[in-house]
This record gives structure tokens, sequence and C-alpha cells, in this order.
């Protein structure tokens, strides 16, 4: 069906013939479309192109008001259902602890439940940067550690002075 502010009626229809579907929703047939806006007139309703693309085009005997205000409806219910997917970041020091780091992981699995993607970083300050192996072993670990609740989606990098990967929430089965 066409987008309600797009969808021609009555007197915008300028095809020669269009199939018609009365308002019950059973289909009358090809006819001319003088014939077919005649017929919704007497009923007191319009001629509404629903499948422009089809050959003919198909066009429905309805209200039209109606027909905008259910199309609204329908693609707010469609936003309704949509989920906002977000990148969460939790940051990291090479010389994290071990309480700061299950804390962190803790987090980390948080907001993967609820279906966010999350983005892990070490961050080295001063001489630390020639450390990366201690950054990347943290990484390792976490990847480990959420192994059943998280796939990679990025693989760890060196940006400057952090390092990073980003994870996704594994599908529930």
């Amino acid at each position: 069906m066409a987008s309600p502010t797009k969808a021609r009626r009555n007197h915008q229809i300028r095809v020669p013939e269009v199939r018609v579907v009365n308002s019950d929703g059973e289909q009358v047939g090809v006819m001319p479309t003088n014939e077919a806006r005649q017929m919704a007139e007497e009923q007191g309703l319009d001629l509404v192109e629903v499948s422009p693309k089809a050959r003919p085009p198909v066009c429905k005997v309805m209200d039209y008001g109606k027909y905008q205000y259910e199309q609204k409806k329908r693609t707010q219910e469609a936003k309704k259902k949509q989920t906002q997917v977000q990148l969460k970041e939790v940051k990291f020091r090479p010389k994290t602890d071990e309480h700061d780091y299950q804390t962190k992981v803790r987090h980390i699995q948080r907001f993967l439940e609820k279906g966010d993607r999350c983005k892990v970083t070490i961050f080295f300050r001063g001489r630390e940067i020639v450390h990366k192996d201690r950054g990347q072993e943290i990484l390792d670990r976490v990847q480990r550690d959420l192994a059943e609740e998280a796939k990679v989606e990025q693989q760890a990098r060196v940006e400057g002075r952090t390092m990073s990967m980003t994870l996704a929430p594994v599908a529930k089965r």
C-alpha cells in the first residue's frame, strides 16, 4: 500500500482502467476509472489507489480519512516495536585491580543483557603505552569471561593511547 500522504484518490487517479475492490474487500473487477469513481460517490465514499504499481492499478472504495488514520496508527505501532541499540563503553586501565575488573565485567554483562553493544577500551597513560601486551591480556580475558553472552564484533585495535574492541550480544535461542 502507498503511504497515506501519497495515495491518489478520486480525480487524482488518471489511468483509464482500474481494478476495483469494494468497501467489504471483495473484488468487483476491472472497470473504467469514471465508473469506479461514480460507484464510490454513490456510496458516499472515496476511490483510493492502494496499489499503483499493479497493472491495472488496484483501487479500493473506502473512507479516505479513515484510511489515513489507520495508516498512521500502523506506522506508530511499527515505531513502538523498534528497539534502539546503543553502544555503551566501559574503560579499563592496564593496572585495573581484580575487584574493579569484576565490577566492570558485570556492567558489560548488564549492557549485553539489555541488547546493547559494548565497546571495551583500555586507556594508556604516560609510559603505560609501552605495555600494550597488558592491555591485550585484559581484552582477551574479558572476551573469555563473556564468551557465552557476547561475540566480538570488532577485534582489538590500537588508536593513539587507547586499545579497544566491540562486543555484541549473542542472539538468544
